[in-house]
Parts: structure tokens; sequence; C-alpha cells
């Protein structure tokens, strides 16, 4: 099988997550998108995350009726930080009849080549980039960004979603109303615990 990894904390889930892996399953005829849920980014230490499992179960939620999308939580058991690179060992030797494309964003493309062991993954598998906003103060063409190839690492035309998740946190402790921004499941999860400071 085709699959795509899209990779995140998740934190939380929000319907432009959504949005791009419906994206990348029908212009890249992926069969699934795996959601893998990523306990510690190590480019975002120290940053505020909900825990493991409450993220785990909202992505749950929002994918199970979507019949292409599954959750995992492989990196859950795995050293942390986490490191893709790592990520890609340990799925490529369970299921080595799978095709693994990596989802990243733009600014992921742009930053590549800081991650742990980089060449082995550009080397060994695609990446399906999605187009996203550059942040302030970001330069539009760093040095060193690794350039798209058609091959291997392949543009996608998805839809630009600015969805800032500091934003979404922020919104739910304030009590604002988050219809349309995150699916409807997750909503309800986060309200009915009092996530991310939601009054209760």
């Amino acid at each position: 099988m085709k699959i795509g990894l899209y990779f995140g904390s998740f934190n939380p889930i929000h319907t432009g997550h959504l949005v791009i892996a419906q994206h990348m399953c029908s212009r890249h005829a992926l069969e699934s998108v795996w959601f893998v849920v990523t306990p510690q980014n190590p480019h975002k230490i120290g940053a505020p995350l909900l825990h493991d499992e409450e993220r785990l179960e909202m992505v749950r939620r929002s994918v199970e009726d979507n019949p292409q999308f599954e959750v995992s939580d492989v990196e859950f058991d795995l050293p942390r930080p986490n490191f893709t690179a790592n990520t890609m060992d340990l799925l490529t030797s369970r299921h080595p009849e799978h095709e693994f494309n990596i989802i990243i964003g733009g600014d992921n493309l742009r930053s590549l080549q800081h991650w742990a062991r980089w060449q082995f993954l550009v080397d060994n598998y695609v990446f399906l980039v999605y187009p996203r906003a550059y942040t302030e103060g970001e330069q539009p063409s760093p040095e060193g960004t690794i350039a798209p190839d058609d091959e291997r690492i392949i543009l996608s035309p998805a839809p630009i979603i600015s969805i800032s998740s500091t934003y979404l946190r922020d919104a739910l402790s304030g009590g604002d109303s988050m219809r349309y921004l995150l699916p409807d499941v997750a909503r309800a999860y986060i309200e009915d615990k009092g996530l991310y400071g939601w009054p209760r």
C-alpha cells in the first residue's frame, strides 16, 4: 500500500490537518494517511503539550469517520525527543509491504537539512510538501533549502490553511467558539474535559 505519514503533535488537531490529509490522498493516490501523533518534537522542546493520550484520542475521534485515515501511536514507545528517521526505521521494518510517503509543510522543507539523518530520509522516502505561509521574520529563500525535484520532494498544490495551534489554545482558554476550526468531535472532547483551560 502507498501510505502517507502525517507527523505532528496535533495540539490540538484542527480542520486544516484534515483538509491537507484528504488533499494528499486525492492528489497523490495514497491509499491511506496515518496521523502519527508525536509525543515530543525535537524542534519544539519546552512548548506546552497536552497529555499524549488526550491528543491521541482527539485525533482518533476526528479521523474515525474517514476510511482512508488512521491514527498511529508508534512514537509513544520510542526515545524522546522523537526523530523522524528513527520512526521510519521502525515502520519500514514492521511494514516492508508498504510504500511510505512523508507529508510535511513548506516550513519543514526549509529546515529539513537540520533534521537528524536528513539525507537518509531524502534518499529513501518521497516527501509530499504542502504550502505553508512564512512566519514573521523568516527569509523567503533561506540558504541551504532543499530544492524540490518532482521525484523525491514533491510540492503539492494543497490549499494554504493558516490555523495556528497557539491561537487555538489561547482562544480555547478564553472560551471562544471553535466552530469550523476544530472537528466537532475534537471540540466536544475538549469542552467535556475542560482541556486547554476551556471554562467548564
